[in-house]
Order: structure tokens, then C-alpha cells, then sequence
């Protein structure tokens, strides 16, 4: 798709902290400046969800797991999460996702293609290889591995799991590009191994979150989500009895005793959508 069909994000707030990015011009023309703060001693990690304006963010209903049926298929929500996966070096999600979207590979560019070329123009001058190491998290294990993420020999994979299923992905044949290694936990895997068994293998700068609520409800409680990008869709899904609907976090009571706070530092908007980007500073409520 041609970016003159694609309008320009209209940008409402911008607090511009941190190092500006080396945006692509049409990339730039698409979303403006984006900042990112000076790298501190952990990588600088980021979530990314759509939502409806009643907080939904799967309708969990056979036959409508995409989040598609959240966006409407927005191509400005896709854009965006393509830029937000080119200037990452490490992509983590849940093996729900996979299994949901059999086909779906983490990459900048299969998300939104008409930015391809930018999407590597920018990882190039940022000086990161093409594609991002997608990380896949499953305490079970139940992975398939002919699927066409583990396929491409070009992105590499590393899928976090329990000893014993590290030892039945290992046995069955892992392909050249994917690497298996175990945590020793019971349950929800903490953050704080999730983290570990990424920085024993990578080296990474910036990592994107792409999650299910459970697990970012996981680093929520940890202290590690240090910023939100919101796109709210303009739908109402409602809720009843009947289909459990996931929100943001899962899993979790934050508030009252523990919650997260944000800092609205940019605020955009395509038409009906809103981009909303909070930072988050947990070693201080952010009420004050």
C-alpha cells in the first residue's frame, strides 16, 4: 500500500526525552519523532497492545482470536508495530500467540509490508541485523516446530520452557535457527527468569513485549515495563458469563497495595484510533 494512502498520524502530545531515533523519511512523515531513552544498565523494555475502549484485548471466541477483531484490521496500528519491532533486538511472546496465529512470524516487516525497506533502513543505521530474536515463552511446551517462524533460518529464535520440555523440543530436532533453554519454575514463569535466560543468550539494547496479559502482568509486577504503547480501538466488546475476555493484566492485583501509574508521554491519533505511549517509573508513584 502506497504511503500516500496511509495518512500521517496526527500527533496531539509529544514529550520529547530521551535520543530521537534515525526515522526513514517516510517513516518519519508517517509517525513524527520517535525518542527512546539514553540505554541504562538493563534493556529498555516496552509493551505493545491494542484494546477496545471497554479494555478488551481478545475476544477468546474460536474462530476470532486475532487481534484484528480488536483493531479492525487497522493499517496505522500495524504500521506502528512494525516501527516498534524495527527498533527492538529482542521480541518476547507467549506460545498462545503462535498457536493462535500459526502463521505469524515477529518481524517488522511481515506485519506491515509496504514499510519493509524503511523497517531495515532504520535497523541498519540503529546497526542491529535484520530481524529481531523472537523469544517464545511456554511453561507446556507445546510447540510446533514446522511452523514458519522456526523455518527461517534468517530470524532467530529462542524458546524459553521447563527442563522437561526443553528436553522433548531438543530431542525431537530443533531447526538451525532455534535454540531451546529451560527455567526450573512452577507455573507462570517469574519476569525476572524470563529476563535472565534472555540476557545468558543476547545482547540486547531494547526489548519489545508482545505478550499475553498474564505475562505482562508478570513484568508489570516486577518492575520491568518501562513503557506502554496503547493503541484503543473505537469498538465496545462487552463481557458476560459466558467467554472469559482478557484484559491488559491478567493474573494480577496490582492496585490498591501495588499499582503501576503511567506517564502519558505521546498521544496520536488516525482517524477514530488513538496511539497512546506511557512511561512508567516504578520506583515512585506516579499519583504524586
Amino acid at each position: 500500500m502506497p504511503l500516500q494512502r496511509l495518512k500521517p498520524l496526527q500527533t496531539l502530545i509529544e514529550i520529547r526525552d530521551g535520543n530521537p531515533l534515525p526515522l526513514p523519511a517516510e517513516l518519519q512523515a508517517f509517525y513524527g519523532d520517535l525518542y527512546f531513552p539514553v540505554p541504562g544498565p538493563r534493556p529498555h523494555i516496552f509493551s505493545n497492545f491494542v484494546s477496545t475502549l471497554d479494555g478488551v484485548i481478545s475476544l477468546n471466541e474460536p474462530g476470532f482470536l486475532s487481534p484484528s477483531e480488536i483493531s479492525g484490521g487497522s493499517l496505522h496500528d500495524r504500521a506502528v508495530m512494525g516501527l516498534l519491532r524495527a527498533v527492538c533486538d529482542v521480541v518476547i511472546a507467549g506460545a498462545t500467540a503462535v498457536r493462535s496465529s500459526p502463521g505469524h512470524i515477529w518481524t517488522a516487516d511481515f506485519i506491515y509490508p509496504p514499510f519493509a525497506a524503511d523497517y531495515r533502513e532504520i535497523r541498519q543505521a540503529l546497526g542491529k541485523p535484520p530481524h529481531p530474536v523472537n523469544v517464545i515463552v511456554t511453561a507446556g511446551g507445546r510447540i510446533d516446530l514446522t511452523l514458519p517462524l522456526f523455518q527461517r533460518e534468517d530470524i532467530p529464535v529462542l524458546i524459553i520452557t521447563t527442563p522437561e520440555a526443553a528436553g522433548r523440543l531438543s530431542a525431537a530436532g530443533l531447526p538451525p535457527a532455534v535454540q531451546v533453554r529451560a527455567i526450573d519454575a512452577v507455573g507462570w514463569f517469574p519476569a525476572a527468569s524470563i529476563m535472565q535466560a534472555v540476557a545468558n543468550e543476547i545482547s540486547a539494547e531494547r526489548i519489545l513485549l508482545e505478550g499475553g496479559p498474564h505475562m505482562t502482568a508478570e513484568f508489570f509486577a516486577a518492575g520491568l515495563v518501562d513503557e506502554l504503547f496503547l493503541t484503543l480501538a473505537p469498538q465496545l466488546a462487552g463481557r458476560d458469563s459466558q467467554v472469559y475476555r482478557p484484559g491488559l493484566v491478567e493474573g494480577r492485583r496490582l492496585a490498591p497495595h501495588s499499582p503501576r501509574w503511567g506517564r502519558l508521554v505521546s498521544l496520536k491519533a488516525a482517524g477514530d484510533y488513538l496511539f497512546l505511549r506511557y512511561r512508567y517509573d516504578h520506583k515512585r508513584d506516579q499519583r504524586a
